[in-house]
């Protein structure tokens, strides 16, 4: 089992940055790492994640080049921070830290169904 913890969530203005956290606890082996998010009316979106046994990132078109995923790990504790620059109103979301077990191909899919840990969610609201 994997608990997963998210924290950062904020009001912010157009034009800010964020840094959203996750802290993922428990001894189940997990390689893929990830942030969805997911608007009112809207499916959910996979917008980062890390391959854990490479460290290497994919982004969704929605936000590369304006975010940044790094993780870091101590013994059966997982830290996967998220940080956004350049925030958009449509970036107002709640958004989820996940994590699974995926082969390097598939976890940059970043694809919902990949994942079976999630978080409760942490929202995000830029005006």
């Amino acid at each position: 089992h994997v608990q997963l913890v998210e924290s950062g969530g904020d009001s912010l203005q157009t034009g800010e940055s964020l840094t959203l956290s996750c802290t993922a606890s428990g001894k189940a082996y997990k390689n893929c790492v990830a942030w969805f998010r997911q608007a009112p009316g809207k499916e959910r979106e996979g917008i980062a994640a890390v391959f854990t046994e490479t460290g290497a990132p994919a982004y969704g078109d929605a936000v590369k080049d304006r975010a940044t995923i790094a993780y870091t790990k101590t013994n059966n504790m997982m830290y996967l921070n998220l940080t956004m620059t350049g925030l958009k109103s449509e970036d107002t979301a709640m958004y989820f830290c996940a994590a699974g077990i995926s082969s390097i191909q598939t976890c940059r899919k970043i694809e919902r169904d990949r994942f079976p840990f999630w978080g409760q969610g942490t929202q995000v609201t830029v005006s």
